[in-house]
């Protein structure tokens, strides 16, 4: 028997992104919604007297609670700004709205951390990451998560260990997962303590050439002395760079106080917060680091193992108040856009040429992106935007739809739409599974899209964001 078993599969080719995009936006939706509120009311007034700013942070304040941030918390918070925001230079200023938004940005920036805390690789390979929490947290598929991402982006190869002997299948969930994302796993031995397993696991790293040694331990379904005395001596075995709480945010407040007794035992080094994707308050994220001390490092947002986000504290804090995260947004486009097609289609457009099958790049690569729903709930004014899509009668099926269409046209048909006549149209609907008033109206926003696209490339069209979300055209054209 090999020391690590290994098998090539194929990862999933479902985008990742849209998970990532939509679930951590998704995570302070509720608080967003209510701050974008306050700060347009604070926006509107030419000038800002103390017991307006008063109104103002009590309404904060009140934010904070609904989306379940630590009563503690949401006070500090306040008594942070509060002397700034009724300072004479915010009474005095022409913009007193925008520089209390600034304040509040700043004040919850170090709430949450400053600055994004980098896990610890610096010691001899193979590095010891350890993952502990209660069950169900999300520790299992975390660890395969945290191993993709290690790859990925700083090219380390990692060897997944499973040191939980106690919960049925445990082990073998864990070397599924290794298997369906070609992430290495040790092999399972029969009737082994998790200490033992922990030895063994080092030496097969140290043979095998694995860079870091990720080790879900076991989980239990509340905080007991058995199990942290059992984390303790995992610890003194392992001695690991890093030792991280794996979360679940939906859990809300009962998260930190978990954290905070997990600290205690093993003085954790970092937070990894799981079904961000599902929580529309984010109390548990804004509270933890204030409560804990504890820098929170990833988010988990979906069920996918390349479902994985880093904790940004500075992008967090501008999503919460709406202001968009335009830097992930670029980030996200370096990574997942095709830069030859992009390329390509930008060259037919120096041409004035914008064809079907142009549209059908752009349509694939918006999906790459995570959506419309994706991308624009990265852009500021997210409430006015997805009230714009509502409004609109707009939906993420759209995009499918209109991809299986392009795809029932012929070469010919994509490179000049102008020749779909009657009985083009019906074919083109009995092949796509759609009717004629939809390919009618594909093709008018086709030709909508083509002037558009075309006044971009000539640099005619005003980019820009307002107050009132996105410009209303470039909703009419999905109309």
């Amino acid at each position: 028997m090999s020391l690590v078993t290994k098998r090539s599969t194929l990862v999933s080719e479902s985008s990742p992104t849209n998970a990532i995009v939509v679930g951590c936006c998704k995570m302070f939706e509720n608080l967003t919604n209510k701050f974008e509120e306050i700060f347009s009311s604070l926006k509107k007034a030419p000038s800002l007297n103390e017991k307006q700013v008063e109104e103002g942070l009590r309404s904060i304040r009140q934010a904070l609670l609904e989306a379940d941030v630590a009563l503690p918390v949401a006070k500090k918070l306040i008594e942070n700004i509060k002397p700034k925001a009724i300072g004479q230079e915010i009474v005095r200023s022409t913009t007193p709205g925008q520089m209390i938004v600034k304040i509040v940005y700043d004040e919850l920036v170090q709430l949450l951390g400053d600055k994004k805390s980098e896990i610890n690789l610096n010691t001899v390979p193979p590095v010891s990451i350890m993952l502990v929490g209660l069950q169900g947290s999300g520790k299992t598929t975390t660890a395969a998560k945290l191993a993709q991402y290690l790859e990925k982006n700083n090219k380390k190869k990692s060897l997944l260990v499973s040191l939980d002997v106690y919960r049925p299948a445990a082990q073998e969930q864990l070397k599924i997962l290794g298997e369906q994302n070609s992430i290495q796993t040790l092999p399972i031995v029969k009737d082994q303590l998790p200490n033992d397993i922990a030895r063994r696991a080092l030496g097969a790293a140290s043979l095998s050439g694995s860079d870091i040694i990720i080790f879900d331990t076991a989980g239990r379904t509340q905080i007991d002395l058995s199990m942290m005395s059992e984390i303790k001596e995992l610890k003194s075995t392992l001695t690991p760079s890093e030792v991280m709480l794996v979360a679940d945010s939906l859990t809300g407040q009962v998260a930190v106080n978990i954290a905070t007794e997990f600290k205690k035992a093993v003085d954790l080094t970092g937070i990894i917060l799981t079904r961000v994707d599902g929580d529309g308050r984010g109390g548990a994220a804004v509270s933890m680091k204030f409560t804990t001390g504890v820098p929170i490092k990833f988010l988990g947002v979906g069920e996918k193992v390349e479902n994985f986000e880093v904790f940004h504290p500075d992008r967090i804090a501008n999503r919460i108040l709406g202001m968009g995260d335009i830097v992930s947004l670029v980030e996200k486009a370096s990574q997942d856009l095709d830069q030859d097609k992009i390329k390509a289609t930008e060259e037919n457009l120096k041409k004035g040429k914008f064809s079907m099958q142009d549209y059908l790049s752009q349509l694939r690569q918006m999906k790459k992106m995570g959506g419309m729903e994706g991308v624009l709930s990265l852009l500021p004014g997210v409430s006015k935007i997805k009230s714009q899509m509502d409004k609109s009668g707009i939906d993420e099926g759209i995009i499918s739809r209109n991809e299986a269409i392009i795809l029932s046209m012929t070469k010919k048909e994509r490179e000049n739409p102008k020749i779909i006549n009657g009985s083009r149209r019906k074919r083109i609907a009995n092949g796509s599974g759609t009717d004629v008033a939809t390919i009618n109206k594909l093709l008018k926003q086709f030709r909508l899209m083509s002037d558009m696209m075309k006044k971009m490339s000539k640099g005619d069209l005003k980019k820009g964001m307002s107050d009132r979300g996105i410009p209303p055209e470039l909703f009419n054209q999905l109309k």
